[in-house]
């Protein structure tokens, strides 16, 4: 239980994505950026420049004179999907939509009154900008943030250098470093490394695709490869199943697979639910096949629950029996309360019925009650 909360805890924190923040010399002062490819800017200096040379010499150059903090962004295309990313919310639908991202405040701050919401134009369908974000201070990058372009950008007065003429591959290539640089952490999901992960997986295009792929190679740090595994099943469809399951087949450590079988549960691909299946029954480690079981039991439905029935039957290993008994906990009470009665009552490994007639307890459902004084009244 202890390592599942571990990883819940982590994904969910991985889950949280934050604006990228950087910023320029001194401006020309404006309370709101001007038309054309920048997202809306409110309480900034703003100004547009275009990239000579690349990317990287580009922000080189105004991070030299970056003495005072300011903020540096850029637009490219953003992978394909229903999602809206809002000042370290990552909201898998666009109905939501964003507000008012406040750059500077302690903590990512969020406000979608509906006076922002009005204040712009959402765009539906195809075409959508990832506005992505760097603060600079003393000198050096301090954050990594990505946007969606219906964000408002509250820049508390600093300094807003607007980048043209970005390209996509220097984008990745530029981010990428960061990420070999700094790494992964588990706990810090403002640290660099995963802020820059979390921009590369929210690129469109072949590039994004094969630097993300790269961070899952076996060589590469282990919470990077958890990292880059998350983000191949949250944002990266088709490509990124199919990553996924060779993780899944070859990765040679017990937590990375146990992360692969979270992001395949995350993912919107139909096979996704296959690799999970596969996993619960042929993984050669208990763990591992314990977290894919419980994945199922989010996914629900007839082929995730026999899998989970055939663990509770089959599994050799009893605390992965334990577990999927618990994942049985987790199903629509119309289904997983009349199947933890039935495995109290006829499974033959008593440490399965214990465990099995505890969650019946948890569940506080009125058949679990009758079940519990049929057994004391015998």
């Amino acid at each position: 239980m202890n390592t599942l909360t571990r990883l819940h805890k982590s994904s969910l924190t991985t889950l949280s994505i934050l604006l990228l923040a950087s910023g320029g010399a001194s401006l020309a002062k404006q309370s709101e950026a001007p038309r054309g490819d920048l997202p809306r800017v409110v309480n900034a200096r703003v100004e547009k420049r275009s990239v000579t040379g690349t990317l990287a010499a580009t922000i080189a150059e105004v991070e030299k004179n970056a003495a005072s903090p300011m903020w540096v962004g850029y637009s490219v295309k953003s992978v394909q999907g229903e999602r809206t990313i809002c000042c370290g919310k990552y909201i898998d639908s666009r109905a939501e939509g964003c507000g008012r991202c406040e750059l500077e405040a302690d903590r990512d701050h969020w406000n979608n009154s509906s006076n922002e919401k009005s204040a712009r134009a959402v765009k539906l369908e195809g075409g959508e900008q990832l506005t992505v974000l760097f603060r600079l201070q003393d000198r050096h990058l301090t954050r990594v943030k990505v946007a969606s372009e219906d964000c408002v950008l509250d820049a508390g007065g600093l300094t807003f250098i607007w980048l043209t003429e970005v390209k996509p591959s220097e984008s990745v290539a530029f981010l990428g470093g960061y990420v070999r640089e700094k790494g992964a952490d588990e706990r810090g999901k403002h640290s660099i490394g995963n802020e820059a992960l979390t921009a590369i997986a929210l690129h469109d295009g072949q590039e994004a695709e094969g630097v993300l792929e790269s961070f899952t190679a076996p060589g590469q740090p282990e919470e990077l490869r958890k990292q880059a595994a998350f983000w191949l099943g949250a944002a990266r469809g088709k490509e990124g199943l199919a990553a996924l399951q060779r993780l899944a087949k070859k990765d040679p450590s017990n937590e990375v697979r146990a992360q692969v079988a979270f992001a395949l549960c995350i993912s919107k691909e139909p096979a996704a639910l296959e690799e999970m299946i596969r996993m619960a029954h042929e993984d050669e480690s208990g763990h591992v096949r314990g977290q894919a079981i419980f994945w199922l039991a989010q996914k629900a439905g007839k082929r995730a629950v026999s899998a989970i029935d055939s663990a509770i039957a089959n599994d050799p290993d009893t605390d992965v029996k334990k577990q999927a008994v618990f994942a049985l906990s987790q199903l629509p009470k119309d289904e997983g309360v009349p199947k933890l009665i039935q495995v109290a009552e006829n499974n033959r490994n008593s440490e399965v019925r214990k465990q099995a007639m505890f969650w019946l307890g948890q569940s506080q459902d009125p058949r679990a009650l009758g079940f519990f004084e049929k057994v004391l009244l015998k």
